[in-house]
């Protein structure tokens, strides 16, 4: 460990708190709709889509911009404001009463959540060393996939409120769940600490202080442009936007997906779930085989593949089989959906020289991520449900495949850079 010290064991906690609350509060909508959102506000799956759309234009747009500001006024003020903020606006989606106001509220939420996750991940850089980061950008993303797994049963407990205080069950999803992201940002606030780096005492703590080291002043910007026009890794950003834009149709209509097999609303949302739980040992378990082999890239690559296989046996079997039949393939497509991420992000990290260099990289991997999910909203089309969406299938199996070749891409370029560095450049 790099600091044997109370704030060392607070950072990843609160960290992993904030994100499982921002990701509930991003996907919540699936189960409100679930309750009869889209008909009480008036608008069709087209219309969420585009909500969704302008939600992550809003993350891209501020992206680069916020974890600039972060360097300045450090991760404890600025998490924690960010966290409060969307807190706000999303317990503000209970007075929507039209298109109109949809799509404005969707746009000010992504604008709002702009940053987290960069700022988050950065954070964790400045505290753990090269060789503890895989694991801990792992339990990290906990919290993302930890969040989109409790978010159906938090949402089947909450429809049950149904009517209760005069509110239909979508508003208290908003109301409460927008609440505790208010209540979630006064403990980042008083709990999460800023970074104190010890002086080196010898070569490898040197070396540790390197990596570790953050400041409070301003990135510069011909660091951003040397960052955002490194083409050497443009392969990640296609690659990561390829493959996460498959999982923005999952976390919004696999509930109502489930739910056209003849469940329950409230059964269908917990079932949900048991595809979003194991996502959680899948990408521990490629976290765990990336550390372990120090193949980071090809340890993406795997995790890839074994999500290409589950989306094609989706797509050829999911007519053959009955409603359990289905359950199953949809729950393994949900459990494989992101196994490689966290990886992918500390497999961009270790091949930075420096923190500012670092900071940018990560701004771009969440940007890269959440263009991907802007662009795969639109991949479940209405005209295509009846059929369990066998385009929308075959357009995420196209779109995995890509992200796998990309990913091979990259982990050549790193080999090129090591031979023409003398093999200590870039880790593949």
């Amino acid at each position: 460990m790099s600091f044997q010290c109370g704030e060392y064991f607070r950072v990843l906690p609160l960290l992993v708190l904030g994100f499982a609350t921002y990701q509930i509060d991003r996907t919540n909508i699936s189960s409100a709709l679930t309750g009869g959102f889209a008909s009480a506000i008036g608008v069709n799956q087209n219309t969420i889509n585009l909500g969704n759309q302008l939600m992550f234009l809003g993350v891209i747009v501020l992206e680069i911009p916020s974890n600039m500001v972060l360097q300045r006024v450090g991760p404890r003020r600025w998490i924690s404001a960010q966290v409060c903020i969307f807190g706000i606006i999303a317990a503000l989606q209970i007075f929507i009463r039209n298109r109109t106001g949809f799509l404005v509220t969707r746009s000010i939420l992504g604008l709002a959540e702009a940053g987290y996750i960069p700022a988050a991940m950065y954070t964790l850089s400045t505290w753990y060393t090269k060789e503890e980061l895989t694991k801990r950008i792992a339990i990290f993303f906990f919290g993302m996939f930890g969040g989109s797994a409790v978010a159906p049963l938090i949402g089947a407990g909450l429809l049950k409120l149904d009517g209760k205080g005069g509110l239909p069950g979508w508003k208290w999803i908003f109301l409460l769940e927008g609440c505790w992201a208010v209540l979630v940002s006064i403990l980042l606030f008083a709990l999460l600490p800023e970074h104190k780096q010890p002086p080196p005492s010898d070569e490898e703590a040197s070396k540790s202080h390197k990596w570790n080291e953050s400041s409070n002043s301003r990135i510069p910007l011909s660091t951003v442009y040397k960052t955002i026009t490194n083409y050497t890794k443009y392969p990640h950003w296609i690659s990561t936007a390829c493959v996460f834009s498959t999982w923005s149709p999952l976390t919004t209509y696999t509930p109502s997906i489930i739910m056209s097999l003849g469940f329950s609303r409230i059964n269908a949302n917990a079932l949900t779930a048991i595809g979003n739980l194991l996502t959680l040992p899948v990408i521990f378990f490629f976290a765990w085989v990336s550390d372990r082999t120090r193949q980071r890239g090809l340890t993406v690559m795997c995790a890839i593949g074994c999500y290409l296989i589950a989306l094609i046996l989706l797509r050829c079997l999911e007519s053959k089989v009955g409603k359990w039949g289905r359950f199953g393939l949809w729950t393994t497509v949900n459990g494989l959906a992101v196994g490689y991420h966290p990886i992918q992000n500390a497999w961009i990290q270790v091949n930075c020289g420096s923190a500012g260099e670092r900071s940018v990289s990560v701004a771009m991997f969440v940007m890269s991520a959440t263009a991907g999910l802007m662009a795969g909203t639109q991949i479940f089309r209405h005209d295509d449900s009846e059929d369990g969406y066998p385009r929308g299938l075959l357009i995420m199996i196209i779109l995995v495949l890509a992200g796998l070749v990309f990913a091979g891409v990259q982990s050549m370029v790193y080999r090129i850079l090591n031979r023409s560095k003398g093999g200590q450049a870039q880790e593949a």
